[in-house]
């Protein structure tokens, strides 16, 4: 009986440890992997990816740095006053632009974020862009991948060790990239609808509150629905279809709009 008691005691501790509340929508979310965990698996990654990558410079990559620049302020403002700071430890902000067709973009945990020359053109400004990049470090504020990554290893079967991020596993690896969207359609298809429907109200008041019209959000993924071919039903799908993305983003605009002061 002693023994039981203890070994439940151990188990609410590493539950309460395990526990996130996640900014602005106030979910608790749960997670097996510590965040420093996480960083320090995607400052490896990152680092490789860059090397295999190359970062390109000129007017597109100032952009990508400048909206990165603003919506980092918007965040750690938004943090500090609803005392999340705890929230950003171990951050290490960074943005690059990389030469490629796809239509992709994505945010390691530590806010290493990556965007995908082919990205731009539906984007189209901005404005735009501010929607993506706000949606992606949502993602990692919100700490998903941590959640996706403990959801693939319990599936693989995988035991989540202390050591998990020094693992010489391509398993592990590869579990890795696709909690976190590297190699997914504009990054987001590796999360689940509630994963994106919560990045996608979190992405819209950092966009506000670092001085762009939320609504643009909205734009882009018109421009996403129009480039796109054909998809399977929602049901089939990890993710929300166009269409509903867009009226779930409609229908959080005002809240949205009321954090939007133009600079």
């Amino acid at each position: 009986m002693k023994r039981n008691k203890i070994t439940l005691l151990l188990i609410i501790a590493l539950l309460s440890q395990s526990c996130h509340t996640v900014p602005v929508t106030g979910r608790k979310s749960m997670s097996w992997i510590p965040e420093g965990t996480m960083q320090s698996m995607a400052l490896s990654q990152y680092q490789g990816f860059l090397q295999q990558n190359p970062p390109i410079g000129g007017a597109d990559a100032d952009m990508v740095k400048r909206v990165g620049s603003r919506l980092k302020a918007a965040v750690i403002k938004y943090c500090q006053d609803n005392k999340l700071k705890g929230s950003l430890t171990g951050y290490s902000w960074d943005f690059n632009l990389v030469k490629s067709p796809e239509l992709n973009a994505w945010c390691m945990p530590g806010c290493k974020v990556v965007v995908y020359s082919g990205l731009l053109p539906v984007t189209a400004n901005e404005a735009g862009l501010a929607a993506v990049l706000g949606h992606e470090i949502s993602h990692a504020l919100a700490r998903h991948g941590s959640e996706r990554m403990t959801q693939g290893l319990i599936a693989q079967g995988i035991a989540i060790t202390a050591d998990i991020a020094t693992q010489n596993n391509p398993q592990v690896n590869n579990i890795f990239n696709q909690s976190i969207g590297i190699g997914s359609t504009l990054g987001l298809l590796a999360y689940s609808r509630s994963h994106e429907t919560e990045a996608d109200k979190m992405g819209m008041i950092f966009m506000a509150m670092a001085g762009y019209n939320p609504s643009e959000a909205i734009e882009v993924w018109k421009r996403m629905q129009a480039k796109s071919g054909p998809k399977p039903p929602e049901l089939f799908s990890t993710h929300p279809s166009d269409a509903t993305r867009i009226a779930n983003l409609q229908k959080e605009l005002p809240s949205a709009m009321k954090y939007y002061k133009p600079q």
